[in-house]
């Protein structure tokens, strides 16, 4: 079963790559969509028998590296951590690939897309179930492989393209520090396997490498490396500028990117390595810095876009900060809670986007939107519920809410629990940020569905729901938004928590514990924050829309400084960009030009053409010519010969 589950995708990916011509448009679909709604009832069995029944394995396929010593085999390893991915990627993949159908009905290159799609899902369902490190290097790199792929799928765009560079490009980036990790573990502990490094971290919690001419805990600068490589994946703060412009590639690429796939890898990755992360405390430090920080900076920038798929890309951005941050105070059961169901209302939110998107005639700023609930008021009624679900809308005192106000007020309690600075730090930002979500989501909500509409009569008078095929799978999502937080809250972070992870986690229950004795107001606080920013939107698109205007122009420098996404993109182009291409156009012009060209092409191979042109010429075909060259031949010899004797 575990076999099929991580292989029937790449059985669809090859079927639709290599025989779409054979399988046409509609076959394609057909083998693609049915094999991956295969996996994801498969991966609800596995995750009743692993994670309710404890049933954890390991499946050895073959001998992938025979080495002297180093031995390493292809094995999946199916955990609670596992089996918790495999329901998460299959099911949003399924429902990702059915809508596909219909938002991707008039394109031209469909087995193409279809392949492509399956084979992003394999490769992550391989990194998953991953035994050792190398394995998991290897679905890393695929999804990086995939999402390349994808995001410049419709290859004649140049912005599709130049998106599809930054981001292989700024992924690559982290993945050296991922490399260089696998390499320091090896290093350390002579295995790549889990079973091997996890047994044996102990014995290494006080090792010290000596580079540069100090020396350097190990285990914190191996936890650094691939933490790196972590932020690159789940773009966060200094990594992240990839991530908005994937949204160039079609909207279910962006909902599989951003809610279930690439962007999770990193915090599973930290989540499956917590065994190690939890002896490298100044590690844990900078993942929750850096977590609380993106969480802070992704939500600013929310604030002012109007291209409603960036607005979404942003708050994905946001929440997996969240969800670093809670690895980072060792919550790390909190941070695969809140994964799973972001991965629900994000999926949720791009597709009914992408719903928006397809009613508007390709139309994505929310600017020229407007009024649409009465044309798409089921499209509507779903976007309200994903937005009430991101915004984590709930009530504390009774537990009851959407499934990000279990999962998000969890991590946010967790902060405030661990009562260390960093943790202090993480909490007022992510209630600052549960703030800032409120607003932009409903920002979104109201501009797109209130008010007059922004449009051309022609695109509105014409507005429409999309077709079935794509509305229909968004009430999966809708359930998991609605629901995923009260029923698993017992299993990933209640009482049931130990049982249910059976180690495939480093458990920190009293961190967890702790979390559910701070302070009411502690608890109470982000729901305020979050009726505030709901409120604020209200007020400010709604009840009185030439407010938003009125407030930019009050605030200038800061609406740019948001609006420009704190410069990083500026910023990179006058550090990395424009000093590259400087140093590249010299060693063309310099190096190439005069340099090699000159000498080779231009230089020696010139002039050696030029003589033996010129040599040509002597070759006349008359013979007295040649009995001419002759006698000035002897001539010349006797005449050096005559000379050298005397």
């Amino acid at each position: 079963m575990d076999v099929l589950i991580v292989f029937l995708p790449l059985v669809g990916a090859i079927l639709a790559g290599l025989f779409g011509k054979l399988l046409g448009d509609r076959g394609s679909q057909v083998v693609t969509c049915s094999l991956l709604i295969a996996a994801a009832v498969l991966s609800v069995f596995v995750f009743f028998d692993v994670g309710l029944h404890g049933h954890a394995r390991t499946t050895q396929l073959f001998t992938w590296f025979d080495s002297g010593t180093f031995e390493l085999n292809w094995a999946l390893r199916v955990d609670t951590l596992t089996a918790v991915m495999f329901c998460v990627v299959t099911i949003v993949s399924a429902v990702v690939h059915v809508y596909s159908v219909g938002y991707m009905a008039e394109d031209r290159s469909i087995p193409r897309f279809q392949s492509y799609l399956s084979l992003f899902t394999f490769f992550m369902l391989m990194l998953v179930s991953s035994d050792n490190l190398v394995q998991m290097f290897f679905g890393w790199e695929g999804v990086g492989l995939a999402s390349y792929l994808l995001i410049g799928f419709w290859y004649e765009k140049p912005s599709a393209c130049a998106a599809a560079i930054k981001a292989f490009l700024v992924n690559r980036v982290g993945d050296v520090g991922f490399a260089l990790g696998i390499a320091g573990i090896f290093l350390l502990f002579g295995a790549v396997d889990y079973d091997t490094i996890f047994q044996a971290v102990p014995g290494q919690a006080d090792t010290v490498l000596h580079v540069f001419g100090r020396d350097w805990h190990a285990l914190t600068v191996l936890c650094l490396l691939l933490f790196l490589g972590a932020m690159g994946k789940s773009a966060q703060l200094g990594l992240h500028t990839w991530l908005p412009d994937a949204m160039e590639g079609p909207t279910p690429v962006s909902a599989l990117i951003h809610a279930a796939t690439m962007v999770t890898a990193g915090v599973f990755m930290v989540c499956r390595l917590s065994p190690i992360f939890e002896y490298a405390p100044d590690a844990l430090t900078v993942v929750t810095i850096v977590g609380a920080s993106t969480a802070f900076f992704a939500a600013t920038v929310g604030l002012t876009q109007n291209d409603i798929k960036r607005v979404i890309a942003y708050s994905t951005c946001s929440q997996l900060g969240y969800m670093f941050f809670a690895a980072g105070v060792s919550a790390y059961g909190a941070a695969m809670f809140h994964l799973m169901t972001h991965a629900f209302f994000k999926a949720l939110l791009f597709l009914g986007a992408g719903a928006v998107i397809h009613a508007m005639h390709h139309e994505q700023d929310m600017r020229k939107m407007g009024g649409l609930w009465r044309k798409i008021p089921v499209t509507y009624t779903l976007m309200w519920i994903g937005s009430l679900a991101l915004c984590g809308f709930g009530i504390p005192g009774l537990d009851i809410g959407f499934a990000g106000f279990y999962s998000k007020d969890m991590i946010i309690e967790a902060a405030f629990a661990a009562h260390s600075g960093v943790g202090d730090y993480a909490y007022w930002l992510g209630v600052i940020a549960a703030f800032m979500t409120a607003f932009y989501s409903f920002r979104l909500l109201f501009m797109t569905f209130h008010g007059k509409t922004r449009a051309d009569h022609h695109t509105f008078d014409h507005a429409h729901e999309a077709p079935k095929v794509m509305i229909w799978p968004l009430f999966v999502l809708a359930t998991g938004a609605v629901l995923a937080g009260a029923v698993f809250y017992g299993l990933f972070v209640g009482e049931g928590q130990l049982a249910f992870w059976n180690g495939a986690v480093f458990s920190r229950s009293d961190v967890l514990e702790a979390a559910h004795h701070i302070p009411e107001w502690a608890k109470v606080l982000p729901m305020v924050m979050t009726l505030a920013g709901i409120g604020l939107a209200w007020l400010m698109y709604v009840r009185s829309p030439e407010l938003a205007p009125k407030a930019a122009a009050a605030f200038r420098p800061l609406y740019l400084f948001s609006f420009r996404k704190w410069y990083f993109d500026e910023l990179y182009d006058r550090i990395f960009v424009q000093p590259a291409l400087y140093l590249g156009r010299g060693f063309w012009t310099t190096g190439d030009g005069a340099v090699i060209d000159g000498l080779g092409p231009d230089g020696v191979a010139a002039a050696t053409r030029d003589i033996a042109q010129r040599a040509s010429r002597l070759q006349s075909g008359y013979l007295y010519h040649y009995a001419f060259a002759m006698l000035i031949g002897v001539v010349v010899l006797v005449t050096w010969y005559i000379f050298s004797a005397l």
